[in-house]
């Protein structure tokens, strides 16, 4: 019956839930004007979490779903930076204070593409403008084929305590087929230099459904990966969106695995990383123990946001950067994605807002039954309902998706809470999908279920 029903689901295309309402449903409504009010209204002493996208890489990996431009010279990063540097100074002056901050994530794009001097003199512009706490974490994406022994250091010294690897395969036939060409050797030096300079919390990503991408290399992948010991694996899968990533055409779509051999791809990784003694946290998580996740899975304070599974709690999120997104309570927001254009507002003085969600009460309900069924496979709609003034019977009553999911076993009623059944873990988006109202406006801008 679960092979049945996660294939059944194979083709569907659903949200990753790291919003609510999801990205596609954001509009020009909300702009700067919009988001300088939002930032005027931060509590002073509200702690809150940095997003700095980077989006700049030496070379186009096909598989590749983020906003990141291409560039052999160090000029457009350079000029990128000075424009990143101004929007940092001009939102720290629209909150008018020193905010305090407790998460900071440096993405892309490959923000270790900076040279180790400009790096140190981003995070000391962020410690200038913002009370990064003491124990606050501070995380930056690395690719290991281009990171350098002076960055490691810069990275270090300015306290980064946290770096999360690309690492996607170790199958040199799967490397080729999505142009990464990254040895197990570049991989494990990385690591080890990491922790010889003090940085010893580490994330792999990996990713399944790939092109001639197999179980057994799916297995041996994670075979290798834990040899390395890494705290946290985050495990995706392949969205081939060659309509809306052009350079994904140059994968050949007929060497893709079909849906039946992505369940088994994931199923087989989870299987593999469960019984090395890593936890799964959520969907597509996986985190020893006495890893924060671990532990925030444990006590019901795990969270979601754009980048996944995380034990931040900060309400508000903000984004710096060209396509960078934001959060309030009032709502989100993203930059403009185009650098250009990017450019073109910061230097005129102006938020580089260009788009976001206002949030209603009734979204902010619905965001919370889906954020408790995306990280604890369940969530009590009674509370969550008499906590936003919903009315449990219109969320429920009639709700087709939610009644198929009680047909098909994928989830059930147990008084007050509704849970997802452990076996149907990897369809949780499946039931979560029954309380997103707008769900049938964008489907196929979304990735497959499993």
């Amino acid at each position: 019956m679960q092979s049945t029903l996660l294939s059944a689901y194979g083709e569907a295309r659903l949200p990753r839930y790291t919003s609510y309402p999801t990205a596609p449903l954001f509009s020009a409504a909300v702009d700067e004007n919009v988001y300088a009010g939002w930032l005027s209204t931060l509590s002073p002493g509200e702690p809150v979490s940095l997003y700095l996208h980077v989006p700049f890489c030496r070379s186009m990996c096909w598989y590749c779903g983020c906003n990141t431009t291409i560039s052999a010279r160090d000029e457009p990063i350079a000029s990128y930076l000075d424009v990143l540097r101004r929007e940092i100074e001009m939102v720290a002056s629209r909150i008018g204070r020193r905010q305090p901050v407790k998460h900071v994530h440096f993405g892309g794009g490959t923000p270790t593409i900076m040279k180790p001097a400009q790096f140190i003199a981003l995070v000391h512009l962020l410690r200038d403008r913002f009370d990064i706490v003491d124990d606050a974490e501070l995380a930056i994406e690395i690719d290991p084929r281009t990171i350098t022994r002076e960055m490691l250091a810069a990275m270090r010294g300015s306290g980064i305590n946290r770096a999360s690897l690309g690492v996607q395969t170790f199958d040199w036939k799967v490397q080729q087929s999505i142009n990464r060409i990254q040895s197990l050797e570049c991989t494990a030096e990385t690591v080890a230099a990491l922790r010889r300079v003090g940085i010893k919390r580490i994330n792999f990503d990996l990713i399944y459904g790939l092109p001639n991408q197999t179980v057994q290399s799916c297995v041996e992948t994670v075979t290798t990966a834990l040899t390395m010991k890494p705290d946290r694996l985050a495990v995706f899968g392949y969205a081939h969106v060659p309509d809306v990533k052009k350079h994904q055409r140059l994968i050949d779509a007929k060497v893709l695995p079909d849906s039946a051999t992505r369940v088994e791809q994931t199923v087989a990784i989870a299987d593999a990383l469960v019984a090395a003694g890593y936890r799964q946290i959520g969907l597509d998580c996986f985190a020893l123990p006495n890893d924060e996740l671990g532990v925030a899975q444990a006590a019901r304070r795990l969270r979601r946001n754009f980048q996944g599974y995380t034990s931040d709690n900060c309400e508000a999120l903000i984004g710096f950067g060209a396509s960078a997104i934001g959060k309030t309570k009032s709502g989100y927001v993203q930059n403009e994605a185009v650098i250009g254009n990017y450019s073109t507002r910061i230097s005129a003085g102006r938020l580089a807002t260009a788009r976001g969600y206002r949030l209603t009460t009734e979204d902010r309900g619905r965001a919370a039954i889906i954020e408790r069924l995306m990280c604890d496979f369940e969530a009590n709609l009674t509370e969550i309902c008499a906590r936003y003034g919903l009315d449990h019977a219109e969320l429920t009553d009639g709700n087709e998706r939610l009644s198929r999911a009680f047909d098909e076993g994928l989830a059930e009623m147990d008084g007050n809470i509704l849970r997802v059944q452990s076996k149907h873990r990897f369809l949780v988006r499946v039931v979560a999908a029954a309380f997103d109202s707008y769900l049938e406006r964008s489907p196929r801008t979304h990735s497959k279920a499993v």
